[in-house]
């Protein structure tokens, strides 16, 4: 089969595009699926890049907290798989070849449904979706019949996004009428977070650039403030809020931001209901936060640490898809064997930039590609 192989740490030029590529076979309890779209994560970019290190970096630690790390080459990325079953191993019906689904992206370590407590996930411990072919646990490939949804649309809703914000709002206990401050609001993560705030009941604030306002409350945000002067940012918050503290913050930014995101919760204390709380899955605004430790114990900040999410959590993302309470971000497909442009489109990304990009296999790309290609792009063009 056709697949982009991740050959070992470094820049683009580490994905190579092969065509001789083994087609896995489902072993007891897999299907097989034929991918039809993968979603982008910023999550592959690190891990390329060995920001998330193999056993050829013992020097720091692991992403894989289950003892041994599981990242070696040849590998094949992309965790939000959406295809159809086409081969069923040992132990699963054949009623299920054919079927439309999204997969659960989690290598989970036990049977557990209500703890994760080892994450590692398709792309990086096992070979994931930039190929043709991906073998999964059938229990973990989700029949999404929708017939609204296009395979492209449906992978832009793919776990590694919306579980991980879903987790992030379970795990600070996020409730109706609760204010939720959404940093990084235009990424996937951070638009899964707005739409999930609303189903639950809860009042969603987006933190992101003005011209991105539109789109943001369109899917739900009560309102969107400006990262622009930090010296301002807290005011501008409280006032977005009508005076009042934020409840939770999901913060997907970390660096210095941290710090006033704190500060947009513990202002007027007698004015809150709740724990002040913190749930954080990224870094992208930096690695190392400065913050006053008596601040968080004397004003009981709660902390969240946030990986991935449970089988639970995945099973309720996917009654909200099939039920239509979650609506796709999808911003933009490309072919896989363009994924090195994809892969610079990412990271140069500009204003416009809203949502999941897609990738999507040559053989399939006229069908499940082609429509949501970029204008202009020579995938477009040789649809």
């Amino acid at each position: 089969m056709n697949a982009m192989v991740l050959t070992g740490h470094g820049d683009i030029d580490k994905l190579v595009y092969r065509d001789d590529v083994a087609t896995p076979r489902p072993g007891p309890g897999e299907v097989l699926v034929q991918v039809t779209a993968t979603a982008k994560n910023n999550t592959d970019r690190k891990a390329r890049e060995g920001l998330y290190p193999t056993k050829d970096k013992g020097e720091v630690t692991s992403f894989a907290m289950g003892g041994e790390p599981t990242l070696t080459f040849p590998r094949i990325q992309g965790a939000d798989v959406a295809g159809r079953v086409v081969a069923v191993g040992e132990g699963v019906s054949a009623a299920r070849i054919g079927e439309r689904g999204l997969l659960d992206f989690n290598l989970y370590a036990d049977e557990r449904r209500d703890i994760n407590l080892t994450p590692d996930y398709y792309g990086h411990g096992a070979d994931g979706g930039y190929a043709e072919y991906v073998a999964v646990p059938s229990d973990q490939f989700h029949h999404v019949p929708n017939p609204e949804l296009a395979d492209a649309e449906l992978a832009a809703m793919g776990m590694c996004s919306y579980q991980t914000g879903y987790h992030m709002m379970t795990s600070a206990k996020v409730a109706a009428g609760e204010r939720v401050l959404v940093s990084g609001a235009s990424g996937g993560v951070g638009a899964a977070l707005i739409q999930m705030c609303r189903i639950v009941g809860a009042i969603p604030y987006a933190v992101s650039q003005p011209d991105k306002a539109d789109s943001l409350l369109g899917l739900g945000a009560e309102a969107v403030i400006d990262r622009g002067d930090l010296s301002t940012f807290v005011e501008r918050v409280l006032e977005a809020t009508g005076g009042a503290p934020i409840d939770a913050v999901m913060d997907l930014v970390g660096g210095e931001m941290t710090d006033l995101f704190i500060d947009t919760m513990i202002g007027d204390m007698k004015a809150r209901a709740t724990y002040p709380r913190l749930s954080i899955a990224g870094a992208s605004g930096g690695n190392l936060s400065e913050i006053m430790w008596t601040r968080i114990y004397l004003y009981q900040v709660q902390i969240f640490g946030v990986s991935h999410g449970t089988r639970e959590e995945a099973e309720q993302l996917v009654e909200w898809i099939r039920g239509g309470q979650l609506k796709p971000v999808l911003h933009a497909a490309f072919k896989l064997s363009e994924l090195h442009q994809a892969e610079r489109y990412f990271v140069n990304r500009g204003s416009n930039y809203l949502g999941k990009i897609v990738i999507v296999p040559d053989s399939q790309w006229a069908e499940h590609g082609a429509p949501f290609a970029l204008e202009g792009n020579v995938s477009k063009d040789n649809a």
